[in-house]
C-alpha cells in the first residue's frame, strides 16, 4: 500500500538517497521510512539489483517500478521510499511516497504517480532501509492538444541464451519518446533448449522450463540483472504487452504447444506466468490480469492501442498437418477452415472496443502495438512443402545440406516466374503460372490463422478512415506490409493500412534455419525472392537483430529499421540501416 507524503528533496536525501554513507535513519523520518512503535513488521536491508523501469505513460501519469533484493532469505517485508522530480539532482520534487514490499509481491515496488504535467519529463529514484539507493531513472508523460510530432521505438523476442542484449542498450540512447516491447520479454525454455547452445555466460535460470510462480519469478530476476536491459528501462517509459513466450510457445485460450499434462495443470501455469509479468513489468494492471489491452493517446498525433491476442478470445491455432492428403495440400479446405467466423483472436469484446476507441479520435495517426504479423503472408505450396521437408529434417537431427539446397532451388525458380508473369510473358505455360499462384499462408499462429476477425478489424479501421500503421514482432526477422483484405485487388484504392515489424533483440531468424548467415548472395536471393512472391510484402530483413524506431509527424510515418552487426562479440556496431514512409489519406509505402 503506498503511502503519500510531503516528503521534500533534503527529507528524501536523508532517508539514504544522498549517499551509502546514509545507512542510519534519523528518528524525524521514522513516519516515513521505518517501524513505527507497537508494529511488528521483519523488515530489512536490501540493495536495488534490478534497476529502475517505468512504463505506461498517461498525460498525467506513470508507473515507476523497481525490485528490492533483500540481504537475508528470511525477510518477510521492506518498506521503500519513492520521489519523482522535474530535475535530474532531484531538487524539484513533484511527488513522493513510501510502499510496502514483500515476498507474495517477490518484493517488486510499482507505483502508479498521478497528477503530473502533460508532455513533461520527469526524474525519479527509490531508497530504502540501510541506506540503499536505486539508479535515478528518467521518464515522461504524454502530449495533449496540438502535437507536431512523436518518435515511437519498437523491439520484441530478447531470449537471454541466445545472445547479448544490445539492442537494448541502443534503445537507451536512441530518440525515442517512449519505447514499445512488443512480447516475449522473456523465453520458457530450459537451457540448450532454444536456441539449442547457450551463448557462453548466459545459461538460463532455472536450468529447467519455466512452470511454477518460483519458475517465472526466477526468470525475470535473472534477465532483469542485464545491464544493457537495465539502462533501457531506466531511460526510457516502456509499454509492453505479452506474447506466448513470458507463458509458453504458441499460447491459446485453453493451453499452448509447449505444455502438456505432466508439467500440471494448464491454468496454473498460465495464472503463475501472468501473475510475475504484472509483479516484474512497469505495466498499469487491470482487475482482469489477462486482460493487457490498453489505449495510449499522443495529442491529435498518434492513437496508440496495444492488443491482446493470446489469452482472452484465442482459438486453438491450426496446423498445415490438418489439410495434408495422398494429394498434397488441400489449399481450398484449408482456407474454409481458416475462413471460418468463430475463429478468434482478439474476441468481440476487444474489437468493439478498439473500433470504438479509432472511431472517436481524432488523431492523424492510428497505431496498433501487437504481437504477431497481420499482413498476408502466402506462399506457393511448393515452397512451403521444401520448406516443411528441411524443418523437419532439422528436427530429427539430420544431415540437411541436400533439403536446404532444395529449398533455394525452389526458391528462385518460382521467383523467376513471378517476374515473367510480373512482365505479361506470352510464354509462361499454364503449369507454370500454378507453380506460383497454388498459393497458402505458412504461419498459422500469426492473423494468417484467424482470417474473418483480421477482415472484421481491417474493414472497420477502413470504415472509420484510419491512417493505419501496425506494428508487429514475434517472427526475428524485419518485415514491411501494405494491408488489404481477401479479394481486394492490389491498386492502391484496396489498400487499408501498413504494417512495420521489427526484428528480434536476441533471438534467431529464419537465416540460421535456412543457412543465410554465411552466405550474403544467397540471403539477398531469398530476400528478393520473398519480396517479389508474397503480394504486398515491400521489405523483409532475412538475418540481423535490431529494433525499429517510427517518427510520426501530420505530414508522414517515417520508419526506420536499425540492426546490429553481432550479439555474440564483446563489441557491435550498427551495420544495416532502411527506411520506408506512408503518408496520410495514402497507404502506400514509399521509400524515405
Amino acid at each position: 500500500m503506498s503511502r503519500p507524503t510531503n516528503l521534500s528533496r533534503r527529507d528524501f536525501l536523508r532517508t539514504g538517497l544522498a549517499g551509502a554513507g546514509a545507512v542510519t535513519l534519523p528518528a524525524a523520518l521514522s513516519g516515513c521510512l521505518g517501524v513505527k512503535e507497537g508494529e511488528d513488521k521483519n523488515l530489512t536491508v536490501f540493495a536495488f539489483g534490478h534497476g529502475v523501469a517505468s512504463g505506461d505513460p498517461l498525460s498525467d501519469a506513470v508507473i515507476i517500478w523497481t525490485r528490492v533484493s533483500p540481504d537475508v532469505e528470511v525477510a518477510t517485508e521492506a518498506e521503500v521510499a519513492w520521489v519523482m522530480a522535474s530535475d535530474p539532482e532531484l531538487k524539484q520534487v513533484v511527488a513522493s511516497g513510501t510502499e510496502y514490499t514483500n515476498k507474495n509481491r517477490d518484493f517488486t515496488v510499482k507505483v502508479d504517480v498521478t497528477g503530473l504535467s502533460p508532455d513533461s519529463v520527469y526524474y525519479y529514484q527509490f531508497a530504502g532501509q540501510g541506506g540503499a539507493l536505486s539508479p535515478v531513472g528518467v521518464t515522461r508523460t504524454l502530449p495533449v492538444g496540438r502535437v507536431r510530432e512523436v518518435t515511437i521505438a519498437a523491439c520484441s523476442c530478447a531470449n537471454y541464451p541466445a545472445g547479448m542484449f544490445y539492442v537494448y542498450r541502443e534503445l537507451a540512447g536512441c530518440e525515442a519518446d517512449v519505447v514499445l516491447h512488443l512480447g516475449d520479454y522473456i523465453y520458457e525454455y530450459g537451457s540448450n533448449k532454444y536456441p539449442s547452445q547457450d551463448y557462453s555466460g548466459r545459461v538460463p535460470d532455472p536450468l529447467s522450463e519455466t512452470i511454477t510462480l518460483d519458475d517465472y519469478r526466477r526468470r525475470y530476476q535473472q534477465y532483469r540483472t542485464d545491464t544493457d536491459l537495465q539502462a533501457a528501462h531506466a531511460a526510457k517509459p516502456f509499454i509492453c504487452i505479452w506474447d506466448d513466450h513470458e507463458i509458453s510457445n504458441d499460447v491459446w485460450v485453453g493451453g499452448a504447444q509447449n505444455h502438456d499434462a505432466s508439467e500440471g495443470p494448464w491454468q496454473a501455469r498460465r495464472d503463475a506466468a501472468v501473475q510475475a509479468y504484472h509483479e516484474w513489468m512497469p505495466i498499469r494492471s487491470k482487475a482482469d490480469l489477462n486482460d493487457i489491452h490498453r489505449r495510449f493517446q499522443f495529442g491529435d498525433l498518434v492513437n496508440l492501442n496495444m492488443l491482446e491476442t493470446r489469452l482472452l478470445a484465442r482459438s486453438q491455432q491450426l496446423e498445415q498437418r490438418e489439410f495434408m492428403t495422398e494429394r498434397g495440400l488441400d489449399v481450398s479446405a484449408m482456407y474454409e477452415a481458416l475462413l471460418a467466423p468463430e475463429r478468434s483472436l482478439m474476441g468481440p469484446q476487444q474489437m468493439t472496443e478498439v473500433l470504438g476507441n479509432v472511431r472517436e479520435s481524432e488523431a492523424v495517426w492510428q497505431v496498433l502495438g501487437q504481437q504477431i504479423i497481420m499482413g498476408r503472408m502466402e506462399l506457393p505450396v511448393e515452397l512451403m512443402q521444401a520448406t516443411n521437408d528441411l524443418f523437419f529434417a532439422t528436427i530429427r537431427g539430420e544431415n540437411t545440406t541436400q533439403k536446404r539446397a532444395n529449398v533455394h532451388q525452389t526458391m528462385m525458380e518460382l521467383t523467376a516466374i513471378k517476374k515473367r508473369m510480373l512482365q505479361n510473358d506470352s510464354t509462361l505455360t499454364g503449369a507454370e503460372i500454378l507453380r506460383v499462384t497454388n498459393k497458402a499462408p505458412y504461419n498459422l499462429d500469426a492473423w494468417d490463422g484467424y482470417m474473418a476477425e483480421r477482415e472484421a478489424l481491417l474493414n472497420g479501421l477502413r470504415d472509420a478512415g484510419a491512417n493505419l500503421v501496425v506494428l508487429s514482432g514475434d517472427t526475428h526477422n524485419g518485415w514491411a506490409h501494405e494491408l488489404n483484405t481477401l479479394g481486394a485487388d492490389q491498386g492502391a484504392s484496396a489498400l487499408c493500412g501498413v504494417e512495420f515489424a521489427t526484428s528480434s533483440v536476441s533471438s534467431p531468424g529464419m537465416e540460421g534455419f535456412l543457412g543465410l548467415s554465411s552466405n550474403p548472395q544467397l540471403r539477398a536471393d531469398y530476400e528478393e525472392g520473398l519480396q517479389t512472391l508474397v503480394d504486398n510484402l515491400h521489405y523483409v530483413n532475412g538475418g540481423d537483430r535490431g529494433y525499429l524506431v517510427v517518427r510520426f509527424t501530420p505530414s508522414a510515418a517515417v520508419c526506420e529499421w536499425r540492426y546490429l552487426d553481432t550479439i555474440t562479440a564483446s563489441s557491435y556496431q550498427i551495420t544495416r540501416i532502411h527506411r520506408l514512409q506512408v503518408r496520410p489519406g495514402d497507404p502506400r509505402l514509399q521509400p524515405a
